[in-house]
């Protein structure tokens, strides 16, 4: 895939990725999240409403009620007789971001094929970083390299009774352009 065509398909709209991510990387196991976090399932809502949002197949099955309210959702997947109620179903990254109808940023929100296909186009990461590591994890996030991106936005948070590890909300943007 060309970075080139694939930022001229996406127009004037910014492509960020958002995850929550455990320090060794991972970023789901046996097809679902790593652990519950609400606060950042209000940060994630809070982020991508009334944006696009991209995502793999599976990890668009993963979620208990189907599509998200209040957002497009677009679905990739290489099966062409998949038709879920609520998504826009496409079979590649640039079919993504061509049918991505809302305004602002594009939001890329897994898995792990998904990040690892769009991870050099995305300018912008949003990322839950849990403290903790998880042994049964079988999805990873692509390394993030310090010297290609700049923090913007850290704001930390210590577990309580409703969120069981520390965790941080961080924005980075990409320092290079394309």
């Amino acid at each position: 895939m060309k970075m080139e065509s694939t930022m001229v398909q996406c127009g004037t709209a910014q492509l960020s990725a958002i995850v929550v991510v455990a320090q060794d990387g991972a970023i789901g196991r046996d097809g679902g999240l790593l652990c519950h976090l609400p606060a950042d399932l209000k940060h994630f809502k809070n982020l991508t409403m009334g944006h696009s949002i991209v995502m793999g197949r599976r990890t668009f099955e993963s979620f208990p009620k189907g599509a998200l309210p209040g957002r497009q959702n677009i679905v990739i997947t290489r099966n062409r007789n998949y038709h879920p109620d609520g998504v826009t179903v496409v079979h590649s990254i640039d079919k993504a971001l061509q049918a991505a109808m809302m305004p602002g940023d594009i939001f890329i929100i897994g898995g792990a094929q998904i990040y690892a296909e769009t991870f050099d186009m995305v300018q912008t990461l949003h990322l839950t970083r849990l403290h903790a590591t998880f042994d049964e994890a079988d999805a990873f996030f692509p390394t993030i390299d310090p010297d290609e991106w700049q923090e913007l936005d850290c704001e930390r948070h210590e577990a309580d009774e409703r969120n069981p590890y520390d965790y941080d909300f961080v924005t980075l943007k990409r320092k290079f352009s394309f």
